[in-house]
Formats: structure tokens, C-alpha cells, sequence
């Protein structure tokens, strides 16, 4: 188990705590992007189980790389752009799907993973580099989902970066529209904005670098 990481985990809940939340209900999504397998083990021995991951394949493998108890006690959160041809390689690991964005995509996931939990992504911050469907478009992905037999517990978005006025305003519209919705899951919030997400109400922020520290390169990432 690794001290530093301990420090980290600690610093992070205090960073909840002076947002104004209880760290116990805020989920932490430990995102293992660009790390290797180490920083997994790490993070399940610090008492990390919700682990986020952004490419099918790494998190493929990352999975199988896992005896059968941490294979127990993981929960892996797919949390980046997913094609639908990779959903099938990850179907057997994923407990949730939070960048639910497109109809195939649904399709898919239902075809693979019938019954799973899913976050619908929204580009609540209407940049084009950036997933997620509109918010006009929600409403209709969020039933076709329910259609499918899949079970919507929130929603997701990716905050514009270096920009704070601009995340709470995306912060805000997300969390406005799962009111409107009755969703109670709200996914937003990384390491340099997660104080920005929890005012607007996030429950589950998604972080790395301030766990793990900086990223590694990663040439030839699998998307």
C-alpha cells in the first residue's frame, strides 16, 4: 500500500469537506488512465474500489490482470469516448457506463450487458472536441435507455478546462436537468475542478492526477 496515495485519498476528502460536503456521500472515482497496473493494486489496498477508465483495452487488460478477490471488489467505471465495436471486449468488467452519449451506443450496450447501469453523457459545456449528446437530446436518450432495459442513475459531463466560471455554468446546467429528469446521479468534477462540481451538486467526482500524480506518456492510447 502506498503512503502517498494514502496522503492523497486524505487531502481529497478534506477537499470535499471544505466544498461544503460530507466526503461519505460523494463518490471518489479513482481514474487509473495512463498508469499501469501497480497504481490499480495501490489503489484497491488504499480502499479504492471505484476505479474509472477511459480506453477499452486498458481497461481490459487491467482487468484481467487482477486476481479473483480484487476482481471481486472492483467497480470499473467506463468513463471515455466508447465505440460500440469495443463494448463487447469491456461488457464483462464494466459496473458502470458513464459516457452514454448516442443511440447505437445504447443499442449496444444493451445487446451486451443487458440490465446495466448507465450515465448519460451531456455536453453541457457545447464544445465539439468533447462527447456527450445536447441537453436537448437527453430526454430521448435517457428513455431509450429505459426502453432497452438498461438503468439510468444519472448523468455526466466533462467540465471546459481552465475555465471556472465555465464549469459551474456546465456544472449547473447538468445538474438542472437531472432535477428536471429525476435522476439523482450527477458525474462532474475532476482534480482541478471538483470544488467548482460540488457546489452545483455533483455526487461522484472522477479523479486522477491528484491521487496518482502526473501521467505518464502514453503513445498509441487505445481509444
Amino acid at each position: 500500500m502506498s503512503e502517498a496515495l494514502l496522503s492523497s485519498v486524505a487531502e481529497l476528502r478534506d477537499r470535499i469537506a471544505r466544498a461544503g460536503r460530507d466526503p461519505d456521500t460523494v463518490t471518489l472515482v479513482a481514474v487509473t488512465k495512463g498508469f499501469g497496473i501497480d497504481v490499480v493494486h495501490d489503489a484497491l489496498a488504499s480502499g479504492l474500489v471505484d476505479l474509472g477508465e477511459n480506453y477499452a483495452q486498458d481497461l481490459h487488460a487491467k482487468a484481467d490482470a487482477l486476481d479473483a478477490a480484487q476482481q471481486a471488489a472492483v467497480r470499473w467505471h467506463f468513463i471515455g469516448r466508447l465505440q460500440t465495436n469495443k463494448v463487447r471486449l469491456i461488457a464483462p468488467h464494466v459496473a458502470l457506463w458513464q459516457s452514454v452519449d448516442r443511440e447505437p451506443l445504447v443499442v449496444e450496450i444493451a445487446k451486451r450487458a443487458p440490465g446495466a447501469e448507465v450515465l448519460v453523457q451531456v455536453n453541457t459545456s457545447d464544445e465539439p472536441q468533447k462527447g456527450g449528446c445536447t441537453p436537448v437530446e437527453a430526454p430521448a436518450l435517457v428513455a431509450s435507455c429505459r426502453d432497452l432495459g438498461l438503468h439510468v442513475r444519472g448523468l455526466m459531463c466533462v467540465g471546459p478546462a481552465a475555465d471556472r466560471d465555465a464549469s459551474r455554468r456546465a456544472f449547473h446546467s447538468l445538474s438542472s436537468l437531472a432535477d428536471e429528469l429525476g435522476l439523482r446521479e450527477r458525474s462532474m468534477g475532476m482534480s482541478d475542478d471538483l470544488e467548482a462540481a460540488l457546489a452545483e451538486g455533483s455526487t461522484m467526482v472522477r479523479v486522477g492526477t491528484a491521487l496518482f500524480g502526473t501521467r505518464p506518456s502514453q503513445p498509441g492510447a487505445h481509444r
